[in-house]
């Protein structure tokens, strides 16, 4: 069901988050297994300051686990930075490893980043993207792609693979600007690159603390929340709430064509 104010008006910019919206992301309960081989394998074939197998998984794991926490924390202030690469290995997985080691993952923080994107989660694209796409083609209505990201690139292959690269004007990820929702200035980077107001955009996620947060605080013209497996699980209160809430792509596309005057997708939803 979608549920909307009557004040929503047809965007000239529709801003979308990337997990939740354009995928479903389903989590890979062996990705710590991989990853961990993965890395004891490239410290050994460097130096003999080497972890325990068992110590490189354990700490790759507690690594997750404490930036899960901090990505919690930094919903609360108004302008998060994102923690790069270097930090993340650095200081949240290999902070205690002999002073090599360290130093290999920090040195190739980068590609790992990438790698851990590529095998903690498997990505599906939500049904009605395509659909949804098109409308805001018909309508006239630019698309980008506005996202936290420990590794962007790896958002950037999907959509390249997908064919979705060519569909939006631009993709915002925060471990490129350094920045992460709810910071505003993440959906102003994207305003301001499609020369528009922020009053002019909606922009749509499927988070409370990050997401409709970041859209208040942007002063976008609509702050669309779309329902994903994890959006009710909030960290905390979160007393900001989103001006209209979707099911998926389809609902929202349904959304844009009210607004926008054209007629709704037929057949319903399954």
């Amino acid at each position: 069901m979608t549920t909307a104010q009557p004040t929503l008006v047809c965007p000239r910019a529709l801003l979308l988050d990337f997990g939740g919206v354009i995928v479903e992301t389903v989590h890979r309960p062996t990705w710590a297994d991989e990853l961990a081989r993965e890395v004891y394998d490239q410290l050994l074939a460097c130096t003999d300051q080497v972890p325990k197998p068992e110590r490189v998984r354990d700490d790759i794991v507690a690594g997750a686990a404490a930036a899960s926490a901090w990505k919690n924390a930094m919903s609360r202030p108004m302008h998060p930075a994102e923690m790069s690469a270097r930090q993340y290995w650095g200081d949240y997985v290999a902070t205690d490893w002999p002073a090599a080691a360290r130093e290999l993952v920090l040195a190739h923080a980068l590609p790992l980043a990438k790698r851990q994107g590529e095998l903690r989660s498997e990505r599906h694209q939500r049904r009605g993207v395509i659909e949804l796409l098109d409308l805001a083609d018909a309508l006239g209505v630019r698309v980008a792609i506005v996202s936290n990201a420990l590794s962007g690139v790896v958002h950037r292959d999907w959509m390249t693979e997908h064919g979705l690269d060519q569909r939006v004007a631009l993709e915002v990820y925060s471990d490129e600007v350094g920045l992460r929702k709810p910071n505003p200035e993440m959906i102003w980077i994207a305003t301001r690159a499609l020369g528009i107001e922020p009053e002019e955009a909606w922009y749509v996620g499927d988070n409370f603390d990050r997401d409709v947060v970041c859209g208040r605080r942007a002063r976008v013209g609509g702050t669309i929340l779309m329902e994903a497996a994890d959006t009710y699980r909030r960290p905390y209160l979160v007393h900001d709430q989103p001006d209209a809430v979707v099911a998926d792509p389809v609902g929202l596309r349904d959304l844009l064509a009210d607004t926008g005057q054209i007629a709704p997708a037929t057949g319903g939803r399954p």
